[in-house]
């Protein structure tokens, strides 16, 4: 009979400047790190975590201001999540790192990339452009972008009323009700943290433009749900067609939340899309 040994796991608290950071370390092999979106925290890898800990060290951790990292009595400012993650990267001790940002993890995981590249072996940019300036990337000038929006906007305000998480969406949330159920439950776990005042924060930070990716060389995957209302997937095929190094895949049948949502075929993509950069 076969025996199963879990993974090595520990968890640790990180000193900074406005508190301590919480992150947990799972497995073995070369580093790979999550960042989580603005409805969740490190627990919201969890289906990433178990595949990916036979073959690589997880690194999960909560933003500033997530509990169970210490709260910011202002709330926390997006601008300050690459150095926090530059922490804990030296904190651990990694000489290369692969990168996966959902939605606002984005922010902290493409500011890491284009600061230190020399260490980031690839990046996945999970239903986010991170810090480029959305309308911006739209190739059409902006007005496939806006015709989005107005649609879009128009979905979640149709499901919030039905007590539908737009993270999730009315597709996912009717499929697996347990899971939107969780994902709800995670999300309610920031407390009395001001998304609406950070998600402004997200979007005053958002201003980078692909001119300034020009020369951007690190092996970069955008993953988007074709059913999504938060992020527009059509823009994770146009970024990555003017990056040096991209690439990108559309789960069509996924809302915002493809790694939650879809874990299998997103693990499925983001696996292969390491070992072609080994």
């Amino acid at each position: 009979m076969s025996s199963y040994a879990t993974p090595p796991r520990t968890t640790g608290r990180l000193k900074r400047p406005f508190g301590t950071l919480y992150y947990e370390v799972t497995g073995s092999g070369p580093a790979l790190l999550f960042a989580h979106g603005l409805g969740g925290n490190h627990l919201s890898w969890w289906q990433q975590v178990a595949h990916f800990a036979p073959h690589y060290t997880c690194v999960t951790f909560a933003h500033r201001g997530f509990a169970p990292s210490d709260a910011i009595a202002d709330g926390p400012d997006p601008a300050d999540y690459a150095d926090d993650l530059a922490a804990l990267i030296d904190h651990l001790k990694f000489s290369d790192v692969r990168l996966v940002g959902q939605s606002m993890g984005g922010w902290t995981m493409l500011e890491y990339t284009l600061a230190h590249p020399d260490k980031v072996k690839a990046l996945v940019l999970s239903s986010t452009s991170g810090t480029l300036d959305r309308r911006g990337s739209d190739p059409s000038g902006g007005k496939n972008y806006d015709a989005w929006l107005k649609d879009a906007d128009a979905k979640i305000a149709d499901g919030m009323a039905k007590g539908i998480h737009p993270a999730v969406g009315a597709s996912a949330a009717k499929r697996w009700p347990a899971l939107h159920l969780l994902y709800r439950s995670i999300d309610e776990m920031a407390g009395t943290l001001d998304k609406v005042k950070l998600r402004e924060g997200l979007r005053r930070t958002a201003t980078r433009t692909l001119a300034d990716l020009k020369t951007f060389r690190v092996p970069t995957f955008l993953i988007a749900g074709g059913e999504d209302t938060v992020f527009p997937a059509f823009l994770a095929s146009a970024i990555a067609a003017n990056l040096p190094c991209g690439e990108a895949e559309i789960i069509s049948d996924s809302g915002h939340s493809p790694y939650f949502e879809q874990a299998a075929t997103f693990n499925a993509l983001v696996d292969a899309f390491l070992a072609r950069q080994r």
